[in-house]
């Protein structure tokens, strides 16, 4: 009892203890106080404020968030001092402060303007995020003069010190000097500072700069440098012609490839990995078969997606398969225009970051196509942005080659300083996709993608950029045939059943193979059929060549036939598979003639036996060998009774108890002939032991380790050795077994008096 209650005082000491230093530091830091349990509402309005203001503040320039930060270091001030504290124009000052009043970052007091409680605190970051790193200024205030005269009094390693303190943040830690004395008492650099309030201890032991020091010493302003400049962009110029026409080809080349890929994929779907994305090898595939890079490979495959022209589903096995959906269907019968609007749109609102495809995460995996992992939320906003700095551009200036993405990025980082902190990439991924899907061309935007932008119809200032699709190809001797100019989705998808693609670009080239006429042949087309459609749709005569090449391949197409069979009949008396074959009562049993002695059938050989017997036939069973199979129903056989089982019993348990001993004794004297170094032979070695111990003969200790991991020792006579399998006869077991040899550890010869 003693004990219980020695324990129970120092649990009472320390709870005191607890409680007073607890009371002590939420008197110092009020902002560490949590709220009552009661108050959880509370707390959670608190939050859903909290995030509201980061939010907010992500969305300002880095005018408006230096506009803030100068009235959080103010604290209460008018819109006069404000301007003047703010290293910017009065005009950019003003329609900052707007802005933020707008937004109800900032509000207008009895006393002046205010800063939304949370603003503080959720401004973090440096000057390139809009932050001074001033501290606020005291309740109790020097002023300016007040400042300039403790400054001129300062010795050169005090002054050092304060320059040295307002460079890493305003704040630093003293060791030994007093924090109360006059300014004659100060011995030393810090003690100078403390003393004329030029630094002010903090209750945790630091002392911080003041807001009001910090703005004397840059000049009454809370940066050195203005922030109202926006970066300027580099620029060059093009002719708005140029651009038009080369960002046109791109989104027409972007149209035809998505067409041509989901178009192959919907009859040779790729599979899809267990995490949903699309494999290495199948993107390699895809680039292969369009004739680009993986890297724009990723971005088509993307688009499709995001578009909702491509996702997965399952196949005939099961499988999961990346397919065409049914919007496919539609979007194929829309004209380019149109059908480029509808993916440029789905690129804009997407989230997901083909460029991250080839590299590899954090941890080592690399990132595959349509993995879902794949997205940011900043996305969408960094391709807006981007193209929205681009559309501030008149028409024909156009970013510089080398210097003008660098002059992007700064103009995005002071738009938007605090976010996200991957811009630099996505910025280059937003401009180089940009380009992919014919938004942009040669570093400009296109006059329909500003409509675009702009939430207009863009179909009528596209279709004038594109070529008018032909409906006609030339074919010539070499059996190629040249398509003059795009040619018309129906016509190219028909082409492509009976040539190869070689070459692709203003005018692609198509060649003809017996492979590429056996495809169409295949596919139902006839000779007369091809023959037709060659002469419809070239404008020059059909080559000799050619003609010679349809009908060769069509004269051996179909030599060799290939169906499918369950049974076979064979006999040599063709009259009997004749009348077999007309019997009226053999409808349903599928019978087909290919020669005058067989007949094959669908139905299954175990039903067309009793069915031929019940027509009246005697039909035996053929073996692959030729040879007759003669087989004898299952002889059926009934358990024994249970009261008959007693002497049954009594025999198994006897062989039970039999093998148990024989196993023991095996046991026994495998421990007994156990190695006594724990060496591991090789596969060759054990090979060679074994082939030793089969020439001697006798009884070998082996050490296997089975597929469990389980390790025993085993007392085997080995009989063979072939294809990596020991057979031999297990004395634990009593019979003949295999195993397999890389799983034998040692191999031990044991005398027959063992």
């Amino acid at each position: 009892m003693s004990t219980t209650r020695g324990f129970r005082s120092l649990a009472d000491q320390l709870r005191s203890w607890t409680d007073e230093r607890l009371s002590t530091l939420l008197s110092e830091r009020p902002d560490l106080a949590t709220p009552a349990p009661h108050d959880f509402g509370q707390l959670a309005s608190r939050a859903a404020v909290r995030t509201s203001v980061v939010r907010a503040l992500d969305a300002l320039t880095r005018l408006e968030l230096c506009v803030l930060d100068a009235l959080v270091v103010s604290g209460q001030t008018t819109p006069a001092e404000l301007g003047s504290t703010v290293h910017a124009a009065p005009g950019a000052v003003e329609a900052a402060l707007e802005r933020l009043r707008g937004l109800a970052l900032v509000w207008d007091s009895t006393s002046g303007l205010r800063p939304l409680t949370g603003v503080a605190e959720a401004l973090t970051g440096g000057p390139e995020s809009g932050v001074s790193g001033l501290r606020p200024r005291s309740a109790d205030p020097l002023t300016p003069d007040q400042v300039e005269h403790a400054l001129a009094e300062l010795s050169a390693p005090a002054r050092a010190l304060l320059d040295h303190v307002l460079e890493q943040g305003g704040e630093a830690t003293t060791s030994a000097a007093r924090h109360t004395l006059l300014p004659s008492e100060a011995a030393t650099p810090a003690e100078e500072l403390l003393s004329r309030r030029l630094l002010v201890p903090r209750a945790t032991g630091t002392v911080v700069l003041p807001g009001e020091v910090g703005l004397v010493l840059r000049g009454g302003r809370t940066t050195t440098e203005p922030v109202d400049q926006v970066p300027a962009l580099s620029t060059t110029q093009r002719e708005p012609a140029l651009v038009d026409r080369v960002a046109g080809g791109a989104a027409f080349e972007l149209v035809r490839r998505l067409e041509l890929l989901l178009d192959h994929w919907g009859t040779h779907p790729p599979p899809a990995l267990r995490s949903g994305g699309l494999g290495v090898r199948e993107l390699k595939a895809a680039a292969s078969f369009l004739h680009v890079d993986e890297r724009a490979a990723a971005l088509l495959v993307e688009t499709a997606s995001a578009a909702g022209l491509l996702a997965s589903r399952a196949d005939a096995d099961g499988n999961l398969v990346w397919v065409p959906t049914d919007v496919f269907d539609t979007w194929t019968a829309q004209d380019v225009p149109a059908r480029w609007a509808t993916v440029a749109r789905s690129w804009l609102e997407s989230p997901r970051m083909p460029g991250l495809v080839g590299s590899r995460d954090a941890a080592g995996k690399p990132w595959n196509v349509l993995t879902p992992e794949l997205a940011a939320r900043s996305m969408p906003e960094s391709r807006a942005m981007t193209l929205r700095v681009l559309a501030e551009l008149p028409p024909g200036t156009v970013l510089a080659a080398g210097t003008g993405l660098p002059s992007l990025l700064a103009r995005l980082a002071w738009l938007r300083p605090r976010r996200p902190r991957s811009r630099a990439d996505q910025v280059a991924w937003a401009v180089e996709e940009a380009a992919a899907l014919g938004l942009t061309g040669l570093g400009g935007l296109a006059s329909y993608a500003r409509v675009l932008l702009d939430g207009g119809d863009s179909h009528d200032t596209m279709a004038a950029l594109l070529p008018e699709p032909v409906d006609h190809v030339l074919i010539q001797a070499d059996l190629t045939a040249v398509a003059p100019g795009p040619l018309e989705s129906s016509l190219a998808r028909r082409l492509q059943l009976v040539a190869d693609v070689e070459s692709r670009g203003g005018a692609t080239t198509y060649r003809f193979t017996p492979a590429s006429v056996r495809r169409a042949l295949d596919l139902g087309w006839t000779a007369a059929e091809v023959h037709e459609f060659l002469g419809t749709v070239s404008r020059t005569p059909v080559p000799q060549p050619l003609t010679y090449l349809v009908d060769d391949t069509v004269r051996t197409f179909g030599a060799i036939r290939v169906g499918q069979a369950e049974s076979f009949l064979r006999s040599d008396d063709e009259a009997a598979l004749t009348e077999l074959l007309h019997h009226p009562k053999a409808g349903a049993l599928g019978l087909r003639r290919l020669a005058p002695t067989v007949i094959v059938s669908d139905t299954p050989i175990e039903v067309l036996l009793p069915r031929l017997r019940d027509l009246g036939a005697a039909p035996v069973v053929e073996a692959a060998d030729g040879t007759v199979r003669v087989t004898r129903p299952d002889q059926l056989r009934a358990r024994i009774p249970r009261g008959r089982r007693a002497a049954t019993a009594t025999a198994h348990e006897a062989a039970r108890i039999a093998a148990t001993i024989t196993a023991v004794r095996s046991g026994d004297r495998a421990a007994a002939s156990r190695p006594a170094s724990g060496s591991t032979l090789s596969p060759s070695g054990s090979l060679a032991a074994l082939r030793e111990a089969i020439e001697a003969g006798g009884s070998v200790l082996i050490g296997y380790v089975d597929n469990h991991g389980t390790a025993t020792d085993r007392i085997v006579d080995p009989l063979s050795v072939e294809g990596g399998q020991l057979t031999a006869r297990d004395h634990r077991a009593d019979d003949v077994r295999t195993f397999a040899v890389h799983r034998i550890t040692n191999v031990k010869s044991l005398d027959s008096s063992s």
